[in-house]
């Protein structure tokens, strides 16, 4: 493919994408007008956009936060993010399946490697490990597949991209588009490293919203 390129070394994603890496550290305390402006942002969501299925998803995934296993190859992987509806409110009792391509860009066929149902706590908030994903042969980016259901809700079947993909080169704003399946710059998140040199971890938020039926 035109923009293939294989997976990044722990080394080199630490090395390159600066524009694209932040490293974790405590936020400030917000103050009164900020935090009610934080707070009118919330109430009020855009939906997040769809996107393609794939040819990959497998019904019965296992209930589980963990996809990776002691030793795995690649980046270590953390998402975390909550389920919402458009007016801010959290829902609790979504049904979050992910599947992905493991470090290399191949998908389990015969099993259920780096496939789960996820489990939320009360206020809609979910988080998994992983790895980053390598590129399939037949696909442009990096990307976790979501589907999402919540009854009287539109199903919501979308993608997870990371604005560390080296097909951007640094610049995703600008090269979303290089993928013909990535049609929204919104799913292109930022990634931040956490940990410290000799133990770090990606960990990518990545909020869901859903719309009523």
């Amino acid at each position: 493919m035109a923009w293939y390129r294989p997976p990044l070394t722990r080394r080199e994603i630490l090395g390159k994408g600066l524009g694209s890496l932040a490293i974790l550290s405590s936020s400030p305390v917000l103050g009164g007008a900020e935090a009610l402006a934080e707070q009118r942002e919330t109430q009020h969501r855009r939906p997040t956009p769809p996107n393609e299925i794939g040819p990959f998803y497998k019904k019965s995934a296992p209930k589980t936060a963990m996809l990776r296993s002691p030793g795995d190859p690649g980046m270590p992987l953390m998402v975390r993010g909550q389920v919402f509806n458009a007016r801010g409110d959290a829902l609790p009792n979504a049904v979050i399946e992910v599947w992905q391509a493991d470090h290399l860009g191949h998908y389990d066929l015969d099993g259920y490697r780096y496939r789960a149902q996820l489990p939320l706590d009360p206020t809609g908030t979910y988080q998994f490990d992983s790895v980053i994903p390598g590129h399939y042969p037949d696909r442009v980016c990096q990307s976790i597949h979501y589907l999402v259901l919540v009854p009287g809700y539109k199903p919501l079947v979308t993608q997870l991209y990371f604005a560390t993909d080296p097909v951007f080169d640094g610049d995703p704003d600008h090269n979303f588009g290089r993928d013909p399946l990535l049609h929204s710059r919104d799913l292109v998140r930022p990634v931040v490293l956490a940990g410290d040199p000799h133990d770090m971890q990606a960990v990518v938020h990545f909020d869901l919203v859903l719309e009523l039926l």
